[in-house]
């Protein structure tokens, strides 16, 4: 297969999932409301200690929610297909897997940009906060280039509802909260106890969240940005070739075992 088909491969899944979006918009209605609803609730706890505290939160709540959609979106296509009984056929297809994964992780970091910018319109309005020294096109370039290294964890974590059927996309669930507790979501990864510090610098979200922070309250340029932007970015191409290979081995030993019917 050449590079075109390949292309044309991947938006079709892109263009599957809109289509199920479309088809389930009252469920994805109520999922937004909930983002924005969460992150209003969390710009009020700084309400109280100035507006430039308020951005620093929804900043957090931003890239959380950002690094759910992705999660939930990659290891979600996995799950439905198998309570839909119809992922047996999807490996068997003509498609190769990188194609298959690569256009559901084109569709997650489109559809999580889209909802997270909404998130931030919606929560500038509500708090009446100017975001005229704000570097907005450099927020949503790190936006789109942290989303590369978030994909390839959400492939890792998309391993767990291939090989369970009940709780495997419950499980993914571990691995967001892991990267919410050491990657400085809501705080400074300075108040984290000595011991587990380190893990934070492996965590691309911290520096995904450094960044933003800098371009929305400091109006950091591109110039300031560019080595955080090409950390991601360098991340990004590791994380994604890593991610497809665990989860090639994890569909190998799924078939082996039987693992992909509905039953488990």
């Amino acid at each position: 297969m050449n590079v075109r088909t390949h292309t044309y491969g991947s938006i079709a899944f892109v263009e599957r999932n809109f289509a199920l979006v479309k088809r389930y918009i009252g469920w994805e209605a109520v999922f937004l409301s909930y983002n924005v609803v969460n992150a209003l609730a969390i710009g009020l706890i700084g309400a109280t200690m100035g507006k430039e505290m308020v951005m620093y939160l929804v900043v957090g709540a931003m890239v959380w929610g950002f690094l759910s959609i992705l999660f939930h979106e990659i290891s979600e296509s996995i799950a439905w297909e198998r309570w839909e009984g119809t992922i047996e056929y999807t490996f068997m297809a003509p498609v190769s897997r990188f194609v298959h994964l690569i256009g559901n992780c084109m569709w997650a970091v489109v559809y999580g940009v889209i909802r997270s910018s909404l998130i931030l319109v919606i929560v500038v309005l509500f708090f009446g906060i100017s975001l005229s020294g704000a570097n907005l096109p450099a927020l949503l370039v790190i936006l789109v280039v942290s989303g590369l290294s978030f994909v390839g964890l959400g492939l890792i974590a998309a391993v767990l509802p291939l090989l369970s059927t009940e709780k495997g996309a419950y499980a993914t669930h571990i691995m967001e909260a892991g990267l919410l507790l050491i990657s400085g979501v809501y705080y400074e990864i300075e108040v984290l106890p000595v011991w587990i510090r380190p893990l934070s610098y492996l965590s691309p979200a911290t520096y995904t969240l450094r960044s933003m922070r800098a371009a929305l309250l400091d109006g950091a340029g591109f110039g300031e940005l560019m080595p955080v932007i090409l950390l991601l970015l360098v991340a990004g191409v590791l994380l994604i070739p890593v991610g497809m290979l665990v989860f090639s081995r994890a569909e190998y030993y799924a078939k082996k075992k039987g693992k992909l019917k509905r039953s488990g």
